[in-house]
């Protein structure tokens, strides 16, 4: 998941969200029928299957955050068989708080449940001062990996990935990292993030020449957002690797949050990640006429949106945000209809081109 960088306090607790151990007082006890409804799809031609929908930490599990209210929605997601959760090492704010918060959450009601799920991290945006501390170093992603299992009181984590090329460190360098990663024994499985059709061949080559195959690739992905369409999807098919899109939902445009103009309170309204500019007369105007397709297939736009990244065979999963079990739930419908017609499939395009 594409984030940005923030200034890093030399230290930093979680003072705030201490009152956890009043309000989770007893350890969660997860659904016995948690894998019944859920699809779990093979990640390339690996040994692993990943739930259909992935719930990423990128925002909403922060130390500005609530405790209560996203335990209750990462112990919710698990209940509905999410077993995927993914992070990076700068996730919060602050930076790292989301894998403090995620291990809190592992200890006080996951813990006989490890080997339940799958947790994933990346390093390779700015984390800390000094020139050991950003990209795609040796140095940078054994340190911050070593940081990350601290603050998620985790012996490993199941896939580690690069979380954007560097264009000043050969490849080789960043790829034998992920390797040592594996052969250490902190990573299981080891990935990349942003990474273009030229640069991603190439990586996953050198990965299959030290031993540790590339297991999936996470790219920004959805109606709005194509790119991997030109190449990038054949390239990950050809070697048998993963796909799991982050942003499907393209920070919320395609929702139904913005059919009438920007909310207030609205992410587009703060313009941090998403800025009131970038939605336009044109790109509102898409977004209620793909509305009015999914109304006719009985879906919420996000669901449809969601939808329509599963229905390509080459994608493993696809992570979504949630600030509330509604949300969740909302999006977790989605899987109840993955299958678009080709009249869909042609009004989609003309609305999108």
């Amino acid at each position: 998941m594409l984030t940005v960088s923030y200034a890093v306090p030399t230290a930093f607790s979680l003072k705030s969200t201490a009152y956890l151990s009043t309000t989770c007082n007893m350890k969660h006890l997860p659904s016995s029928n948690r894998y019944n409804k859920m699809v779990y799809n093979r990640c390339g031609r690996s040994g692993i299957k990943l739930p259909a929908i992935s719930l990423g930490l990128w925002h909403n599990f922060g130390g500005t955050d609530i405790y209560d209210n996203y335990r209750k929605v990462l112990l919710h997601a698990f209940d509905c068989g999410i077993t995927h959760f993914d992070l990076a090492n700068n996730y919060g704010p602050p930076p790292g708080s989301a894998e403090e918060n995620l291990g809190s959450i592992l200890k006080n009601d996951l813990s006989s449940y490890r080997d339940e799920v799958i947790i994933s991290t990346k390093a390779g945006y700015t984390m800390w001062p000094g020139p050991y501390g950003d990209w795609g170093s040796k140095k940078y992603l054994i340190s911050s990996l070593n940081q990350s299992l601290k603050r998620m009181k985790l012996d490993y984590v199941d896939i580690f990935y690069s979380h954007r090329p560097d264009p000043e460190t050969p490849i080789e360098e960043t790829m034998a990292a992920l390797s040592v990663a594996v052969t250490q024994g902190k990573a299981l499985y080891v990935g990349l993030s942003n990474y273009r059709p030229d640069d991603a061949k190439r990586a996953i080559k050198i990965l299959k020449e030290l031993g540790t195959p590339c297991l999936i690739h996470q790219p920004k992905y959805s109606m709005f957002e194509r790119w991997v369409e030109g190449g990038l999807l054949e390239v990950l098919n050809d070697n048998g690797v993963g796909c799991i899109p982050f942003s499907p939902l393209a920070q919320g445009l395609l929702t139904n949050k913005y059919l009438n103009g920007i909310p207030e309170g609205s992410r587009a309204s703060k313009g941090v990640f998403l800025k009131p500019e970038m939605i336009t007369e044109s790109k509102l105007s898409k977004i209620q006429l793909l509305n009015e397709i999914a109304q006719r297939r009985n879906q919420s736009l996000a669901q449809m949106a969601l939808a329509w990244i599963l229905k390509d065979s080459r994608i493993t999963s696809v992570l979504i945000g949630a600030s509330s079990i509604s949300q969740l739930n909302d999006n977790l419908k989605s899987l109840d209809n993955v299958q678009f017609t080709a009249d869909e499939l042609i009004s989609i395009d003309k609305i999108l081109n």
